[in-house]
């Protein structure tokens, strides 16, 4: 006789573990995000620098990293303005398209782990 075994499938569970471990996945992506243009963004004083900050929105599972303040804009658009070396305009943007596969790899990761249990 084969053997017997009984599942029980909590898919309520399964839902709410998946989407904690993408809000990990988020929260760390943006954070290396934030890590890779704070070494890119302009810096006269480290103001510009400091201001920056990595959100998560887990309501929209949405995750966000932005430099506030009055000259962010500028200094990011303004392919004219002079840098220190390696300092440069589109400090936020080239490093997001650079990084990109990383960070998609950083959520799976949160993902996967979630998925082979404590």
């Amino acid at each position: 006789m084969p053997p017997r075994f009984r599942l029980e499938w909590d898919g309520r569970r399964v839902t709410e573990v998946q989407r904690a471990a993408a809000m990990r996945g988020l929260r760390k992506a943006a954070e290396h995000l934030l890590g890779e243009s704070r070494q890119q963004v302009p810096i006269e004083e480290g103001t510009l620098e400091r201001s920056g900050v990595a959100s998560v929105d887990s309501s929209a599972l949405q995750a966000a990293v932005s430099f506030d303040t009055p000259y962010a804009v500028r200094q990011h658009e303004d392919l004219d303005l002079q840098h220190d070396p390696g300092r440069k305009a589109k400090y936020l943007e080239d490093p997001f398209n650079e990084q990109g596969p990383v960070m998609l790899q950083i959520i799976a990761a949160e993902i996967r782990d979630a998925q082979d249990g404590p």
